[in-house]
């Protein structure tokens, strides 16, 4: 099991392309811990933005009566990818992982599936 430190490290380091990472509640949109970013991308604004767009996307889908769980959301920039991994793991309730991508160096399916992985270690 990794804790927080550790899990944004490895994503860091691991995933090809990561600019930035945040371990995010989205009941408060307070980042429990953020790796990365920079001067052109503050992640503190992206995890309270980003928990806008986890609000909304699970208000939608309750007032559709969708009975199912979001696995990733994402979202694509010219230049980079953004995507937002809900945590299912226990005691992670209430929780993404958000990572941004350089889209030249990235590989987008191995992104996923690396923060899959860093999810399953991850212990709150």
């Amino acid at each position: 099991m990794a804790n927080t430190e550790t899990a944004l490290k490895e994503a860091m380091t691991a995933i090809d392309g990561a600019i930035g990472v945040a371990l995010v509640d989205y009941t408060s949109g307070m980042a429990l811990g953020l790796l990365g970013g920079g001067k052109d991308l503050d992640l503190n604004i992206a995890a309270a933005g980003n928990t806008d767009v986890v609000r909304a996307k699970v208000r939608t889908m309750e007032m559709l009566k969708l009975n199912d769980e979001i696995e990733d959301i994402l979202i694509t920039l010219g230049s980079q990818y953004h995507l937002i991994r809900l945590l299912k793991s226990r005691n992670t309730n209430g929780l993404f992982l958000y990572l941004a991508l350089d889209k030249n160096r990235a590989n987008l399916a191995m992104a996923r599936h690396q923060l899959r992985s860093i999810e399953a270690e991850l212990e709150v």
